[in-house]
């Protein structure tokens, strides 16, 4: 989405009464502070994978799925779940787990 339409929808909210004068001034100032950089292929995913660490009080095995709860803000049981079912189904989940395990630092480093 441009940067115009989204000006556009948030316009609609604010006329729609969804949002208070307040709180779309500062979503308007913050659309324009980025400047569309959502548009923009950036360094921000690389810079998100390199926060990952692996939990140490979330874990069963090796804390992967803790430390990716963590960082996504998805209950962990879920990564879990999405684990086992690609280890099944696909055969390579166990793999980039046990990858994952050996790579990513935990959280006390």
């Amino acid at each position: 989405m441009s940067v115009s339409e989204e000006l556009k929808r948030l316009h609609e909210l604010h006329q729609a009464g969804a949002l208070s004068d307040e709180e779309f001034a500062r979503a308007k100032e913050k659309l324009l502070q980025d400047g569309g950089a959502s548009q923009q292929p950036s360094g921000d995913f690389a810079a998100e994978v390199g926060k990952l660490r692996r939990s140490t009080t979330d874990r069963w095995l090796g804390g992967v799925c803790g430390g990716i709860a963590r960082q996504t803000g998805i209950e962990s049981w879920i990564w879990r779940l999405i684990f086992a079912l690609v280890a099944t189904c696909a055969g390579f989940g166990g793999l980039i787990y046990i990858l994952m395990w050996i790579f990513v630092p935990t959280d006390d480093q």
